[in-house]
């Protein structure tokens, strides 16, 4: 799914929560008060932080559908990962404040509220109204795979949880326990937090690049490893970013492959990943000719210019060197093996090729740094 559709769901949905919360939010605040129950204020408190979330939600997935820029090459879907953490932060303090106020009412009896029919009535229609809306914003998140998305749902979720709640302590006031009420607004509180914790401490992951989880990483390697030219891979690693994957894999083929082949591996390594995972967005691949994950045998190596000069003087005595047609290199365990291309027109015979070809080896070898050399004639 394109970015843009992404955002049109997320706002298409979103604005329906915005509407089913703006009249929950405030019908149970007055309800709540017309008809003395606390617990009920608590849930409309609830209903309005979801209301609040619903609003950051939407600016979130606005910013976060932007496109990569220069300086946001990753894109900014960050930005919904901030608002989930965000959403879990309000959910905290509407939980603290809803806590403080149920305390002091069951410290002192004389403030308690006692409820009646009409704070039942609401509670009623507030559970069916946020089940139903749980239901519909989770559907639109799976589909997109939106964890912003998610997070409301979750957050619908719990205010029809805590409306069962409110209906407990209503009920149970009604029948005579009093102070039930008040215990039914610190139950709501806690339910509160702990989805509000959770939510933040996802969004905290996230944002600190958590890799994804064991058994998705086990099937990404399973794949790699199926993949035609993959010899072995290390280093495999991952993060999440808004719902999806970024992967970096070292990828281990055969060395005296081309260069041209080697990228062709890692492209059909990129390809089949995003292709087969909806969840993974990128893949960035580096090939390696050897297992180098423990330790790197040819870090001190020198690069082509020192090599080609040192080789020069070997061959300065040797006018066979002036036909040298191209040399290629192999950086392998420790050493660097030497592959010399002459032009098949500088020999009569076999002999002779096998006599030039062995005098420029052996001289090549005197290089402490150099390994297996070998001269190659091409017509």
């Amino acid at each position: 799914m394109t970015t843009d559709n992404r955002y049109l769901v997320v706002h298409r949905v979103t604005w329906v929560g915005v509407f089913v919360n703006v009249v929950l939010s405030f019908g149970k605040i007055l309800f709540g008060w017309l008809g003395h129950s606390q617990a009920l204020i608590a849930d409309g408190l609830h209903s309005l932080s979801d209301l609040i979330s619903d609003g950051m939600v939407l600016v979130a997935a606005k910013l976060g559908s932007q496109k990569a820029d220069e300086t946001h090459p990753y894109g900014h879907g960050r930005i919904e990962t901030l608002a989930s953490l965000g959403i879990g932060l309000l959910l905290l303090l509407v939980a603290a404040l809803i806590i403080y106020e149920g305390m002091h009412r069951l410290l002192n009896p004389q403030h308690l509220l006692l409820p009646g029919w009409l704070a039942l009535s609401i509670t009623l229609l507030s559970i069916f109204s946020k089940e139903a809306l749980y239901h519909y914003t989770m559907s639109a998140a799976r589909q997109i795979n939106s964890k912003l998305l998610q997070a409301n749902a979750w957050h619908h979720r719990s205010d029809a949880a805590s409306s069962v709640v409110v209906l407990i302590g209503v009920a149970g006031t009604m029948a005579g326990v009093y102070w039930l009420d008040a215990v039914g607004a610190i139950i709501v509180a806690v339910m509160i937090g702990h989805v509000g914790w959770t939510l933040g401490w996802q969004g905290a992951q996230e944002l600190i690049d958590t890799a994804a989880a064991p058994e998705k990483q086990q099937e990404l390697e399973a794949m790699i490893n199926a993949i035609q030219g993959v010899r072995a891979l290390h280093q495999l690693r991952t993060r999440q970013m808004n719902g999806e994957i970024l992967v970096d894999v070292h990828l281990q083929v055969d060395p005296r492959l081309t260069v041209s082949e080697g990228h062709q591996i890692s492209e059909a390594v990129r390809y089949t990943l995003i292709k087969q995972q909806d969840d993974v967005s990128d893949v960035v691949t580096h090939i390696d000719p050897e297992d180098d994950a423990q330790h790197a045998p040819n870090a001190s190596l020198p690069m082509r210019d020192t090599v080609l000069t040192d080789l020069q003087h070997c061959w300065q005595d040797m006018p066979l060197a002036q036909h040298i047609a191209h040399i290629n290199l192999h950086y392998l365990s420790g050493k660097i093996a030497v592959d010399i291309l002459m032009p098949l027109s500088v020999v009569a015979d076999l002999q002779q090729a096998q006599q030039q070809a062995s005098a420029l080896a052996e001289c090549a070898q005197t290089v402490a740094y150099l390994g297996l050399v070998k001269v190659y004639y091409q017509a």
